[in-house]
């Protein structure tokens, strides 16, 4: 087992490694910019190396200067949490030269799944369902035209190395296919230095759903059931839930044996997310794998009673896998807590949190990093909090949910409190009776803007 785990990240999903690391015995390093020196991840790990200035390319990704900061320290291990360097294949290879573990996906893995095009034509290799469309990436406008009028519209053009919603376009007329194409391109280009696109066959109506998996080095792998992350802004989640209410018992089964299915075939090795598109009739279709933890993971291991970032430590220091299927035994579900107005079209709110009250109580769970006086910079993503709640039923999650989301005050700036309030009464999340289209109409109500 690891002596010293340097953590590649900042804000909650540094606390939660630490808290989890220690538990374990093992001493953690943070790496942090100059923004997040009063931060909790910084007064909490046994050790703290500041690498740079507040902009992510001089700090959270900057590559030398974190393996820089595991050789100083003597860390043997490295985790990226989520986003920053977490798929970035270069970087766990860099790890591998400088003989430091890294806990994620090998950087083969990280290759094969982390293009869009290259994951969907692995994935019909392995025999997983995939949303008809290219069979790579398209080589001209003229291919994407000819593609469209083949499958029918509507269709979906998608950047290969997209993520975040950025070069994602739907288009439903023949018309409007050229502008999307061409102002997706540029898109991507400018967000991912690569202009590459794909196009798929538009699945209306969809739910999105995910399957939480892991495994281990000896060719094991394992599902930990599903998550319900329909409910987005911009291809951006917003709130989470396990057991799906869309989910049958049938359709949970075959969408765990593909998402392990998906996984043995390349031999994966850690806890990773098999993501799918649900249609209306319940036909699903592989869209990515993630891999890395989840912003999501805390709804599973609420609902399984199991540690996600302790078996993904155990995993990368070469642990077997029990190779046991989880299912769901509680409902649960996640509300993402963002410094932003929702009156406003959700424009971010950074600034000092002047006072806090965060809920409490049975069943209510809390990761974050800030606290009365925390100063959110303006630099990184508004998420300040994540609220979980867990109960025995579906109804008494959301009746749990909302007497939490009433305890929770932030003053000094704006959150989505009011949103996931006003979600919790909504009729159609209600009756679990939402899609991915679900935010094209919403409107928030004046009576859930509450001052504090």
């Amino acid at each position: 087992m690891f002596k010293k785990i340097l953590i590649a990240n900042r804000g909650e999903i540094a606390m939660r490694i630490i808290r989890t690391a220690r538990e374990m015995g093992i001493k953690t390093v943070v790496v942090y910019s100059t923004a997040d020196k009063e931060s909790l991840p910084v007064r909490f790990a046994d050790e703290a190396v500041c690498i740079g200035p507040p902009n992510s390319k001089e700090s959270y990704l900057n590559i030398p200067g974190i393996i820089a900061a595991a050789e100083l320290t003597n860390a043997d291990a490295i985790h990226p949490g989520y986003g920053f360097l977490s798929e970035n294949a270069h970087f766990s290879r860099t790890c591998q030269k400088h003989n430091l573990k890294f806990i994620g996906a090998l950087p083969e893995h990280i290759e094969k799944m982390g293009d869009k095009s290259t994951a969907k034509a692995t994935m019909i290799e392995a025999g997983v369902p995939v949303v008809p469309g290219s069979a790579g990436i398209l080589a001209s406008y003229q291919d994407a035209e000819e593609l469209a009028d083949e499958m029918g519209y509507p269709v979906m053009i998608k950047a290969t190395a997209g993520g975040g919603g950025k070069g994602m376009r739907a288009v439903y007329k023949k018309e409007n296919l050229k502008d999307a194409f061409e102002s997706a391109v540029i898109e991507a280009e400018a967000a991912f230095g690569n202009g590459g696109m794909y196009m798929e066959k538009l699945i209306e109506e969809p739910r999105h759903i995910e399957i939480q998996i892991a495994g281990d080095k000896f060719g094991t792998a394992c599902h930990m059931s599903e998550r319900d992350c329909s409910i987005q802004r911009r291809h951006q989640k917003l709130m989470e839930e396990t057991p799906s209410p869309f989910m049958t018992d049938e359709l949970r089964e075959e969408m765990g044996a593909a998402a392990i299915k998906a996984a043995e075939y390349i031999g994966y090795e850690g806890v990773g997310t098999v993501e799918f598109l649900v249609d209306k009739n319940r036909n699903f279709y592989f869209m990515e794998m993630n891999t890395r933890i989840q912003v999501e993971h805390p709804i599973t291991e609420q609902v399984i009673d199991y540690d996600l970032i302790r078996e993904q430590i155990k995993l990368a220091a070469g642990d077997k896998l029990s190779g046991k299927n989880y299912y769901p035994k509680l409902h649960s579900i996640e509300c993402r807590i963002n410094a932003e107005d929702p009156f406003n079209n959700f424009r971010p709110s950074p600034g000092i949190i002047k006072n806090l009250n965060i809920p409490g109580g049975h069943g209510i769970r809390v990761d974050t990093h800030i606290y009365a006086g925390y100063q959110i910079p303006p630099n990184y993503d508004s998420m300040v909090a994540k609220l979980i709640v867990t109960a025995q039923s579906r109804e008494e999650a959301i009746n749990k949910m909302r007497r939490a989301l009433d305890e929770f005050y932030v003053e000094g700036v704006k959150t989505t409190v009011s949103f996931h309030r006003q979600m919790m009464d909504e009729p159609a999340f209600l009756e679990g009776n939402y899609t991915t289209k679900f935010m094209e109409s919403f409107k928030m109500n004046e009576k859930y803007n509450i001052e504090f």
